[in-house]
């Protein structure tokens, strides 16, 4: 998403926005939560104006747009959890006044919609009895099967060079494939599908173009099984007794792939990036004291997928945190600065096993249904990677790595690995078929005890 000119508005165009008196007194003073600087150090940001405004703090988005960030962890799940708070935009003085410029870069992530995640009331709660029960009737096992297919296939096709870029190569293709063989998308598409949902994100001169293959894909594939149903997320979401349109059905496929494809390529990547570089856990995990669930729900709580969300407005006037916010104003959820905020997490270099309590995925009527699913993916996934690359090792330093993205979500380049090459089995020669006497099967010998220096190991 490309940030608009930076220059600071006079405090009445935040007033004519509809801002709060605070806000707009404080607008020559509130910090951008956009540009370089912002998005380059977003923690050291979180804590300037943790330092500045305590756990609720006014910031301006694009164009100078004000809106408040929530910072502190109670505060989050308060705002999460409270019906004085709407998903629906149209609750936004920005929007009910048409002070919102009609080419805000805000407008594509903020416009009401007649979904899940934009809806409130008894129609949110028809459209996540839908969702929620199509997302329940995966198949768990038969999930598992599909993600280690996928992983393995992936996993082959770089093993044999002694090199990989792991979030290329894996992070980002494995979503890819299972997320779309759950939805029914062709496995021929799958990787293009989560390439144009990749361009939508990023927000570049690929987004637009990125949008409509995907529109294109779910209008493809609603048809498609409204005249052949199968055993996928498609299908049970037109079958669903709620009665979803086929428009409410294609706008939650397009959901779901959005909401699936990037979270999840970013949880396996930083798990994996954290998982080779740093020491607290390298020797933990191969010594077996630490679980790969339990890395999982460290990068939870230190790199949530989402970082900000943006779709909270007030619908009274109300206290938060020792501030005022005014009815109609916009709330951004803060989900990475909750998640470090000092009063839960003293010692923020203390590792968090077994603590599920993060705001990764959300709380309240709008917690993220799907987050087993995503679990489920990255596990699998790393577990057989480290399984079958256990000498992987990061190619460049650290610090050299590179992390893209804007205040919402933050996504890692690259990550250049090496190791030794695996030679490829050659097909089996077939044997000539030649009259055997029967020989009674020998028992099969006893498992060998787990290696604790394995991956296997660790992952209980």
């Amino acid at each position: 998403m490309q940030s608009p000119d930076t220059t600071t508005a006079p405090a009445a165009a935040a007033a004519a926005a509809g801002g709060c008196p605070m806000h707009a007194a404080a607008s020559d003073g509130v910090r951008p939560l956009y540009g370089a600087e912002a998005e380059a150090q977003p923690y050291a940001l979180y804590e300037q104006l943790r330092a500045e405004h305590g756990e609720v703090a006014p910031v301006r988005l694009y164009a100078d747009v004000p809106a408040w960030l929530i910072l502190g962890h109670r505060e989050n799940l308060e705002v999460m959890r409270s019906k004085n708070f709407s998903s629906d935009s149209r609750n936004w003085h920005a929007i009910r006044n048409g002070t919102l410029a009609p080419d805000s870069p805000l407008r594509p992530i903020t416009a009401w919609q007649p979904l899940v995640a934009l809806t409130d009331g008894t129609e949110h709660a028809r459209l996540r009895e839908a969702v929620t029960e199509s997302l329940a009737g995966v198949n768990r096992h038969r999930l598992r099967r599909y993600i280690t297919r996928y992983a393995v296939r992936l996993i082959d096709d770089f093993s044999g060079e002694g090199k990989a870029d792991l979030v290329a190569d894996f992070a980002r293709k494995l979503p890819a494939f299972v997320v779309a063989h759950q939805l029914g998308i062709p496995e021929s598409a799958a990787l293009s599908v989560g390439a144009a949902v990749s361009d939508m994100i990023s927000g570049g001169d690929a987004a637009l173009a990125g949008n409509q293959l995907v529109v294109e894909t779910v209008h493809d594939l609603v048809e498609s099984r409204k005249l052949q149903p199968g055993d996928d997320l498609a299908s049970r979401l037109l079958a669903h007794p709620r009665g979803l349109t086929d428009e409410e059905v294609r706008q939650h496929l397009r959901l779901i792939l959005v909401g699936a494809l990037e979270p999840t390529a970013n949880l396996i990547a930083n798990t994996l990036r954290m998982v080779l570089t740093d020491s607290r856990f390298r020797g933990n995990l191969s010594g077996g004291q630490m679980t790969l669930p339990d890395a999982l729900e460290q990068v939870l709580w230190d790199h949530p997928p989402l970082a900000v969300v943006p779709t909270r407005w007030a619908t009274c006037d109300i206290e938060v945190g020792g501030t005022r916010i005014g009815a109609g104003d916009m709330v951004m959820l803060g989900l990475a600065a909750g998640n470090v905020d000092p009063v839960i997490r003293a010692d923020i270099d203390k590792p968090v096993h077994g603590n599920r309590s993060h705001l990764s995925f959300g709380a309240g009527a709008h917690e993220c249904p799907g987050q087993d699913l995503g679990r489920a993916v990255a596990e699998t996934g790393i577990d057989l990677l480290l399984e079958r690359v256990p000498d992987a090792t990061l190619s460049i330093p650290d610090d050299e790595l590179q992390v893209v993205g804007t205040c919402m979500s933050r996504r890692l380049t690259s990550l250049p690995v090496a190791f030794e090459p695996r030679r490829q089995a050659a097909p089996a020669a077939v044997a000539p078929q030649v009259p055997r006497e029967p020989v009674e099967p020998e028992a099969a010998p006893a498992p060998a005890p787990a290696d604790p220096r394995s991956w296997r190991f660790w992952r209980r």
